[in-house]
C-alpha cells in the first residue's frame, strides 16, 4: 500500500492503519497451530482494506480471510479463524479481551434482566468468587470456527433485534452449572458446579439447544421434546393447538399424535353434520407450529403421527408433496406413519390392508398400541363386518406409496408401534406408547388433553443430554459422567417451569430423561472399526451396555437418596424387567458379544430402591450441539471429511476430529455399500436404549440401475429395520446428484415430486 490508510476505531477515533497490530494478533492466534500462513491471511485481508475502514470491519475481514482458507489439507485454519472470532467477540461484549469477574458480570446482566435474578439471591459473593476461580477462559480457544459462529447465533444471550451479545462461552457454561445445582445443599453444591462446568466446557457432556440457550435466563423451559396427543373432538383439537403454541415459543420440538381424528364424511352429532376430515385440523396445527420462531433460536417445527390403517391414509401420505394445491397439502410439518406386525405381514403375504375411520371401530385405536393380540382379533372382526365403512387396498401398493413419498420428501417417518411397546420402559397395559416426538427418539406415554388446564391429560416431556464418546478413554469413565448427567437433568426437572398442568404432571411424576451420545463416527474411527462390515458391532455392544447400565445405576442411587419417581409402577423396571430382557433376539445373530456387567445385581437394586426416572436413554440427532463440541453428529457417519453449512455469517466449514491422523479409518456415508451395517449397529444400540433412536436411511441413486432406487430395496431395508427391533425411522437421505432420479420418480407416479429443501438434508 503506497498511500497510508486511516481507520476508525471502536471508540470513533481516527488513526493511521497499523499493520503491526494485525500481525501481532495473527501471531497470537496461530500459536501452536500447524500449516498456517500468516502472510497469506494478511495478504487476503489487506487487498480489502480502504480509507476510513472501521477496525471492526478490519477484524471481520481478517476472520473471513482465515476461515476461507479452511480445508482438509489445512485443518488448523478452523482454529485460527475461531481464535480471531473469539478475540473479536470479547471486544464486542466486554470492550476488551479479558472478561470481567463473574460476580460483576452476573450483577450487570441481572440488572438488564438477561440472567435469572435467583443467581444473586441463592449464591453469596464468596461463592461467586470461588466459581470465578473454576472458570478457564482459555477453553474458548478449543472451539472450531463453525462452533464459535453457532454459539454466537444460537446459544449466547443476545438481543435478537439489534444483534448485541452479552456473554461469552465460559460464562454460559459456569452459569448453566450454577443454575442447575442452585438447590443443592450449600456444603457440596459448588463441588457439583465445578464438576459439571468442567465436563461441559471440555465437551465431555453435550447439552441440547433449550438448555444451552435457556438455563441462566429468566425463561425456564428446557425440555427438548414435547409429545401432545389429540382426541377426536373440538375441545381437544383446540387445546392441542394452544399447547403447541406455548411449547414452540419455548424452544421445544413437538410431536403431535392426531391419528384418532375421524375421517372425512364421518357423522357428527348423530348425522346432523358430516366431518370435514383430518386435513383442516392438521392445517390448524401447522398454523400453531409456525406462529412462533422460538425466540429466534430456531424455527417452530413438528411431526404429526397417524396409523397406516386410517381411512384417509392415501391423502395424508402426500401432504408434504410439492404437487397439488394448498387445499390438499400441508407442507410445513413432517409426518409419521404408524405400523405394526400385522401390517407388515399383509405386505409380505401380498394381501390387502383394510382402512377405517378410528371413530367407526371402537377400541381398535386403543389396542393398536396397548395389546397386539387384541388388535389383530378386533381388526379382523371389523374387516368382516359389512356394516362398517371401510376401504381395502393392496398392502404392497400402500407400502410402496409410503416409501416413494418418503424418498421424495425425505420426511415421511416410520414408527413401529408394537416395538415401541414390547421393548419399552413402560408397561403397555398401564402406560402405552402411542407416539414419538419431532426427531423420533422419545417414546413416552401420553393422554389427550381436552382443555389447557386438563388435570387428566398428559403431555410428555423429555430432557436430553449426550455423552461425547470421542472424549472417553475407558468405559469405566462412563459411570462418573452418567452420574453427573443424571443428577443435572434431574435438577432441571424441578428448576424449570411448566406452562401447562398436564406437562408438569408428566415431568414431575415420570421424570423422563433421554441421554445419548455424540461423536460416534470418530469413536469408531479411533478404534479402527467401520459401520458397514460388522467390525464395530462388538465395540458398540460393549459401549452401549456400559452406558445404559451406568445410567440405571445412577438413577437407582438417586432414588435411594431422593425417592423413586411417583409413577414408577407404570414401568417395566418396577417388575425387574430391563431392556436386555425384551430386545429382538435377531440381534444375537449379528452380535455374539456377551454382557460384561452385573445386570442381576442391578436388577435387584432397582426392584428394592426403584428408579428416580422412568426412562434414561434416547439417541437424538444432536446436529447443532455436536458442532459446538467439534464432534461428529450423533451416531451418524459423516458425509464428508469437511462439512459445509450455510449460515447468515456465510459458509461454515468443519472438519472431522483428528482428520490427519484418522482419515483412512473414517467411513463416509456415501462410501457405505448399503444401509445394512448401519441398521445393524442401530439395532444393537436399541437393545440397550429404553426409548428410541433417530435412525436414518440413506441412498445414492448412482448405485442402482438407471439411477433409480428400486422399491424392492426400500422395502428390504424397512423390513431389516423392523426385524432388528428398531422402533422408529427418521430421515431418508438421498444423495442429490441425479436429475434422472427425480425424473424417474415423477414419470412413475405423477403425484410425486422432490422437494430439494426437504429431501436432501
Amino acid at each position: 500500500m503506497k498511500e497510508k490508510l486511516y481507520v476508525i476505531k471502536r471508540n470513533g477515533k481516527k488513526e493511521k492503519l497499523n499493520l503491526e497490530k494485525i500481525h501481532k494478533v495473527l501471531n497470537w492466534a496461530s500459536k501452536g497451530l500447524k500449516k498456517i500462513s500468516i502472510s497469506e491471511v494478511e495478504l487476503k485481508s489487506r487487498i480489502q482494506f480502504y480509507n476510513g475502514i472501521t477496525t471492526i470491519k478490519i477484524h471481520e475481514t481478517i476472520i473471513k480471510s482465515a476461515s476461507d482458507l479452511i480445508s482438509i489439507k489445512n485443518t488448523d485454519y478452523q482454529y485460527l479463524s475461531a481464535r480471531l472470532a473469539i478475540f473479536h467477540l470479547r471486544k464486542k461484549v466486554y470492550g476488551k479481551f479479558h472478561p470481567p469477574k463473574l460476580y460483576q458480570h452476573v450483577k450487570k446482566m441481572v440488572k438488564k434482566k438477561k440472567y435469572d435474578k435467583n443467581l444473586l439471591t441463592m449464591y453469596s459473593k464468596k461463592e461467586f468468587k470461588k466459581m470465578n476461580n473454576f472458570i478457564d477462559h482459555t477453553r474458548d480457544m478449543n472451539f472450531s470456527y463453525a462452533a464459535v459462529k453457532q454459539m454466537e447465533g444460537k446459544y449466547l444471550i443476545k438481543n435478537r433485534i439489534t444483534g448485541k451479545i452479552y456473554e461469552t462461552a465460559q460464562f454460559l457454561y459456569i452459569l448453566i452449572s450454577a443454575c442447575i445445582f442452585i438447590k443443592y445443599p450449600k456444603y457440596n453444591r459448588l463441588k457439583y458446579v465445578k464438576k459439571f462446568y468442567n465436563s461441559i466446557s471440555k465437551f465431555k457432556i453435550s447439552l441440547p439447544t433449550p438448555i444451552m440457550a435457556g438455563v441462566r435466563t429468566p425463561m425456564r423451559q428446557f425440555s427438548s421434546c414435547v409429545l401432545i396427543e389429540c382426541d377426536d373432538n373440538l375441545n381437544s383439537i383446540n387445546a392441542t393447538a394452544n399447547a403447541i403454541i406455548k411449547y414452540v415459543s419455548r424452544r421445544a420440538g413437538i410431536g403431535i399424535n392426531a391419528g384418532k381424528i375421524r375421517a372425512i364424511g364421518s357423522p357428527i352429532r348423530n348425522g346432523e353434520a358430516f366431518h370435514t376430515g383430518c386435513i383442516p385440523f392438521y392445517k390448524h396445527f401447522q398454523t400453531a407450529v409456525k406462529s412462533c420462531s422460538q425466540g429466534g433460536v430456531r424455527g417452530g417445527s413438528a411431526t404429526l403421527f397417524y396409523p397406516i390403517w386410517h381411512l384417509e391414509i392415501e391423502n395424508l401420505i402426500v401432504l408434504k408433496n410439492n404437487r397439488g394445491i394448498e387445499e390438499n397439502r400441508i407442507r410445513h410439518m413432517d409426518y409419521t406413519v404408524q405400523i405394526n406386525k400385522l401390517m407388515y405381514e399383509r405386505m409380505i403375504l401380498e394381501k390387502k390392508i383394510t382402512l377405517f375411520s378410528p371413530s367407526d371401530v371402537p377400541n381398535l385405536y386403543k389396542y393398536f398400541f396397548s395389546n397386539q393380540k387384541k388388535f389383530k382379533n378386533l381388526y379382523i372382526k371389523y374387516e368382516n363386518n359389512k356394516n362398517i365403512r371401510k376401504k381395502k387396498i393392496k398392502a404392497l401398493d400402500l407400502f410402496s406409496l409410503i416409501l416413494k413419498e418418503r424418498t421424495s420428501t425425505g420426511r415421511i417417518y416410520i414408527q413401529n408401534v408394537d416395538h415401541c411397546n414390547s421393548h419399552s420402559a413402560f408397561n403397555p397395559k398401564k402406560a402405552p406408547i402411542k407416539q414419538s416426538n419431532l426427531c423420533l427418539e422419545i417414546t413416552l406415554p401420553t393422554k389427550p388433553i381436552n382443555n389447557i388446564n386438563d388435570q387428566n391429560g398428559e403431555i410428555a416431556l423429555c430432557t436430553l443430554s449426550a455423552i461425547n464418546l470421542g472424549k472417553i478413554k475407558s468405559l469405566k469413565e462412563i459411570y462418573n459422567i452418567s452420574n453427573l448427567i443424571v443428577r443435572a437433568l434431574d435438577e432441571i426437572l424441578d428448576y424449570q417451569e411448566y406452562p401447562i398442568v398436564s406437562a408438569k404432571k408428566s415431568a414431575h411424576n415420570r421424570r423422563a430423561l433421554g441421554i445419548g451420545v455424540i461423536n460416534f463416527a470418530y469413536y469408531l474411527a479411533k478404534n479402527k472399526v467401520r459401520y458397514s462390515d460388522g467390525s464395530a458391532n462388538n465395540l458398540t455392544h460393549k459401549t452401549f451396555e456400559a452406558i445404559q447400565y451406568y445410567l440405571l445405576k445412577s438413577s437407582y442411587k438417586l432414588a435411594k437418596e431422593k425417592g423413586k419417581c411417583k409413577f414408577f409402577n407404570d414401568t417395566n423396571y418396577s417388575k425387574g424387567i430391563l431392556p436386555i430382557d425384551t430386545y429382538k433376539k435377531d440381534i444375537d445373530l449379528i452380535c455374539s458379544e456377551p454382557l460384561h456387567l452385573n445386570w442381576e445385581k442391578l436388577r435387584k437394586k432397582i426392584i428394592k430402591y426403584g428408579l428416580r426416572h422412568s426412562t434414561l436413554s434416547a439417541q437424538m440427532p444432536s446436529e447443532t450441539s455436536s458442532q459446538i463440541s467439534n464432534a461428529t453428529n450423533g451416531i451418524e457417519p459423516p458425509r464428508g471429511f469437511m462439512s459445509i453449512k450455510a449460515s447468515k455469517d456465510g459458509i461454515l466449514k468443519q472438519i472431522v476430529p483428528k482428520y490427519n491422523k484418522l482419515k483412512s479409518y473414517y467411513e463416509l456415508l456415501w462410501d457405505m455399500p448399503n444401509n445394512i451395517g448401519y441398521l445393524q449397529l442401530s439395532g444393537i444400540i436399541q437393545k440397550f436404549i429404553d426409548q428410541s433412536i433417530s435412525t436414518n436411511t440413506n441412498y445414492d441413486p448412482k448405485k442402482f440401475l438407471n439411477e433409480k432406487i428400486p422399491i424392492k430395496q426400500l422395502i428390504h431395508d424397512l423390513l431389516i429395520a423392523y426385524k432388528l427391533g428398531l422402533k422408529t425411522l427418521y430421515y431418508q437421505n438421498t444423495k442429490d446428484e441425479s436429475k434422472i432420479f427425480k425424473k424417474s420418480l415423477l414419470k412413475k407416479n405423477n403425484n410425486l415430486n422432490c422437494d430439494n429443501g426437504a429431501c436432501f438434508i
